[in-house]
């Protein structure tokens, strides 16, 4: 169910977007731009050219440098993750209400770190901001079907990007160290903001096809590592806070899995 006051413009049908026509319509968008670009006559106009490159060029491999030192070390394979109680998993997208292939693969490799017993409780966190959009519900609806009971699960219904799934994790579930699971793309960037949201996190990294798919999330994650060091500098609240909820220290005390 959504959570109380989550209404408006932040629907989901965007991820969905960015995870199957993303890579598309980003280069037909660029593309159109960079036909009517017209390069500087001028030497001086070059140089400066040059210069506002090299700086952009900078800027976006400083926060990239900065999350991979963050998650040094810290990321790994299903075998590898060592155990703790809680697995996050980050939403990315539905598709007709069910999840996308990437997300299904998340949730693939959360549910054999459960029957592995590196992990007790999952606590899936993704978007619901509109009736029709529930990725945590999909999720827990996937993870079931997969074996892991649903007394197991436990569900952020407002995980609208990382940062806030990393906060809320920790400041609405009591979360302190988890193993997070992503695609490898992603991984580090969520295993440097749950470190600054304060959680000792061990990131699995999920792998994929090199496809259109895959090149698009490893490039748009070298443009989200700028807002990453934000937030872990400024360390704001998420879109949502709201009160703290039992669900997973409830979870881990209802017994053994």
């Amino acid at each position: 169910m959504p959570v109380a006051g989550l209404t408006g413009p932040r629907a989901g049908a965007p991820r969905v977007l960015e995870w199957f026509a993303g890579p598309a319509a980003v280069v037909r968008r660029a593309g159109r731009r960079l036909a009517g670009v017209r390069p500087p006559r001028t030497r001086r106009g070059r140089r400066r050219l040059v210069q506002v490159v090299m700086a952009v060029c900078v800027l976006a491999v400083v926060p990239a440098t900065w999350m991979r030192v963050e998650a040094g070390g810290r990321v790994g394979t299903v075998a590898d993750a060592p155990a703790r109680e809680v697995a996050v998993v980050f939403g990315a997208g539905l598709w007709k209400g069910r999840p996308t292939p990437y997300l299904a693969h998340r949730l693939d490799a959360a549910a054999e770190l459960y029957r592995a017993g590196k992990v007790r409780v999952v606590l899936v966190t993704g978007d619901n901001s509109r009736v029709e959009y529930d990725e945590p519900d999909a999720m827990r609806t996937y993870l079931t079907a997969h074996g892991v009971p649903d007394e197991r699960i436990v569900s952020d219904y407002a995980g609208f990007d990382s940062w806030d799934s990393c906060v809320r994790a920790r400041k609405i579930f009591g979360v302190d160290r988890a193993v997070l699971v992503s695609q490898g793309f992603h991984i580090h960037r969520a295993v440097a903001l749950c470190r600054s949201a304060g959680i000792d996190a061990y990131g699995v990294g999920v792998d994929e096809p090199r496809d259109a798919t895959w090149y698009y999330g490893g490039a748009r994650e070298l443009a989200a590592s700028g807002k990453a060091a934000l937030d872990a500098l400024l360390r704001p609240d998420p879109h949502f806070l709201g009160p703290r909820e039992p669900g997973v220290a409830d979870a881990l005390a209802s017994g053994a899995p």
